[in-house]
Formats: structure tokens, C-alpha cells, sequence
């Protein structure tokens, strides 16, 4: 049994990453929704079981884990190829290169990610155009992105991985708010965007005021 633990927000691409892991696993899984607004995170029982008091989290029959990039690692470990689908490439090179991406995609573009919040994408998009630093992120994005993905707007290792689904996620920053994206990239975002494991987690049930 596989529960994982969320946000009642549904807003994080953290938690995004690893619902739509085991959706691309073919897992089944309950959901349990932290309103983090009111410290449900917070509480004894989760901090004692997930360690670091975070979502996404996972407790698979009994063992509790958080952080994305260790789910998506432990998945794939626990839940290996060819039986169920692939979450990550299956050669060292890109393995490595796609922790590097998904790494990058954690640590950088702080200035993008304030100006353009995951919940502009799923709830009110901003009319403010990016300037000075969240310009410069976003021409970063855009520079990185258009070297990740191959000519014909296909997935970064030819079949879709995590990276494909978190760089998405990033370009939909700039999307969703009517920014300036290059036609090759919102094709790639638009594909990515559309699986059936992205879009159950689009249909989620949200809060109707943020």
C-alpha cells in the first residue's frame, strides 16, 4: 500500500513530481492532503514518521520517505524496469544528466519561480511582466531548455522521464502567464502537459479563492 501525502493546495511541483511518478508507474495510491497553512505538517505523528516535516511524502507499507528526488529514486529502485514503466533513463550518462536537470530545476531560477509562483498556473495568472532578475532566469530557462530538448520538440531522452515532467512544469511558469516562450518549447510543455498522469493532477480538487 502507497500513500502519499500532499497539500490541500495542490500547488507544489514537488508533490506534482511524485503524483505524477506513480501515476506513470501504473501504482496505485491513496492521497492524504496537509493543509500546511495550519502546520498539519507540523504535527508530532508526521514529523516523527517523514523526518524532515515535508511534502510529497510516501509511506510504503510503513517505510516514509520524503523528498521528491528521493521518492522518484526509490520508485525506480523498488519498482524497476522492464515491469513497470521507467521514471528515469536507462543509461549511466543519462541517468546522471537527468539528476543533473532535476537538480538544477531545485536549486536555481529563485527569481522566476517568486515572480512567476506555481499558483499562477493553477490559480490566477500574473499580468506583471518579469523584469531585471526574474527576465534573466527566465532566458535562462529558456536558453537551458531549448539545449535539453531535441529538434521536433520530443522528449529530452526520446522517451518521457521525471526531467520531462519537471522541466514542464517551469516552462509553465512561463505559459500559464502569457510570457514568451519559443514555439519548439511550448510544444514540447504542451505534449508533456497533456498526459493522463499530469492532467489527474490538473483535475485535483482545489480551494476555490487562493
Amino acid at each position: 500500500m502507497i500513500t502519499l501525502y500532499g497539500e490541500t493546495l495542490w500547488d507544489s511541483p514537488w508533490v506534482l513530481t511524485v503524483f505524477v511518478a506513480l501515476r506513470e508507474k501504473r501504482l496505485d495510491f491513496e492521497v492524504k492532503a496537509l493543509d500546511l497553512s495550519a502546520g498539519e505538517q507540523s504535527t508530532a505523528a508526521f514529523r516523527d514518521a517523514s523526518l524532515t516535516a515535508r511534502v510529497p511524502c510516501i509511506d510504503h507499507d510503513g517505510f516514509v520517505l520524503s523528498e521528491s528526488a528521493a521518492i522518484v529514486e526509490y520508485l525506480e529502485e523498488v519498482f524497476p524496469a522492464p515491469e513497470y514503466p521507467r521514471l528515469l533513463p536507462d543509461t549511466p550518462r543519462d541517468r546522471a544528466r537527468a539528476r543533473q536537470i532535476m537538480g538544477w530545476l531545485r536549486s536555481d531560477l529563485l527569481p522566476l519561480r517568486e515572480a512567476r509562483p506555481t499558483s499562477s498556473i493553477f490559480f490566477s495568472p500574473l499580468s506583471a511582466p518579469l523584469t531585471g532578475r526574474a527576465l534573466a532566469a527566465r532566458d535562462k530557462l529558456v536558453s537551458t531548455a531549448e539545449r535539453l530538448v531535441p529538434e521536433g520538440d520530443g522528449p529530452i531522452f526520446g522517451v518521457v522521464t521525471v526531467p520531462d515532467f519537471e522541466l514542464t512544469l517551469a516552462l509553465q511558469r512561463l505559459i500559464a502567464n502569457r510570457d514568451s516562450v519559443p514555439e519548439r518549447l511550448l510544444g514540447y510543455a504542451t505534449a508533456i502537459w497533456q498526459r493522463p498522469s499530469v492532467q489527474a493532477f490538473v483535475a485535483q480538487d482545489r480551494p476555490r479563492v487562493h
